[in-house]
């Protein structure tokens, strides 16, 4: 159960930045990148910021086999999974000018805490409710470029680390059913996790019932290890331990004439 492929899917080229780039609007310059290297301080894991990385230009990600369209509309994604609560920040800006985007639709897609896509459920061993909606969804980014999502930490299907999916959509016509049509898609990618952070998410229920054995993002055959530029989110703990939570983010930057 793994992406059917691991080379680019087009020629658009995309900006991500850190975090800390979120701040450098106008900005044109590059910067190191670095994996983010995840700490332990008074029994609170939590991942450091990774390093900035600004107008850092990276490959687009593989959208591989389980994208469905007419994603909802909305900011919570969850449908009642269970699992450790996630909050992701996304800003999407401009690469040639690093001016925040407005009204650019934000869509994730990513498999539960046993592996399981909604539509797909089964793929990756373990039989459960599929409506075919849950762990989908995105939002419209306000004049300040960020979409805010909510949901749960993901789990981890056979032959891929763990990982969210991710487009980034202009121009699109919303529809009275909750989803969206149309529009002009800029940007296909994945999101990534710190493996300290994992490791800790990964011991906890229901996480530790998954049976398929886990890939680590140092052996995964898409992350290529470039930290941020690459898709790594920023983590940051929800309380003083793993089961409260993480929030995520990143800065990612977009070609709006691709």
């Amino acid at each position: 159960m793994t992406d059917s492929s691991h080379a680019p899917i087009g020629r658009r080229r995309v900006l991500i930045a850190g975090s800390a780039a979120a701040a450098a609007v106008g900005l044109g310059a590059t910067a190191a990148t670095g994996r983010a290297e995840a700490g332990t301080e008074a029994g609170t894991l939590q991942a450091a910021p990774a390093a900035a990385a600004v107008c850092t230009l990276t490959k687009e990600l593989t959208e591989g086999p389980y994208y469905l369209q007419h994603a909802l509309v909305r900011s919570d994604v969850s449908e009642g999974k269970p699992g450790i609560p996630l909050q992701l920040t996304l800003t999407v800006v401009d690469n040639a000018s690093c001016a925040p985007l407005d009204k650019a639709l934000v869509e994730i897609w990513y498999c539960d805490a046993l592996g399981e896509y909604s539509g797909f459920v089964g793929n990756n061993g373990h039989q459960e409710p599929d409506n075919g909606k849950f762990l989908r969804g995105g939002v419209l980014t306000g004049t300040d470029g960020v979409a805010k999502l909510t949901g749960i930490y993901p789990g981890w299907y056979r032959g891929r680390c763990i990982h969210i999916h991710l487009k980034v959509h202009t121009d699109v016509t919303l529809t009275s059913d909750g989803s969206f049509t149309g529009g002009n898609e800029l940007h296909t990618g994945q999101l990534f996790f710190s493996e300290t952070v994992t490791q800790a998410v990964a011991k906890l229920s229901p996480y530790s019932t998954n049976t398929v054995p886990r890939t680590t993002l140092d052996a995964d055959g898409i992350y290529d290890g470039g930290g941020a530029s690459s898709g790594l989110l920023t983590l940051t703990a929800l309380g003083s331990s793993p089961s409260a939570g993480y929030q995520g983010t990143l800065t990612v930057g977009v070609d709006p004439d691709a």
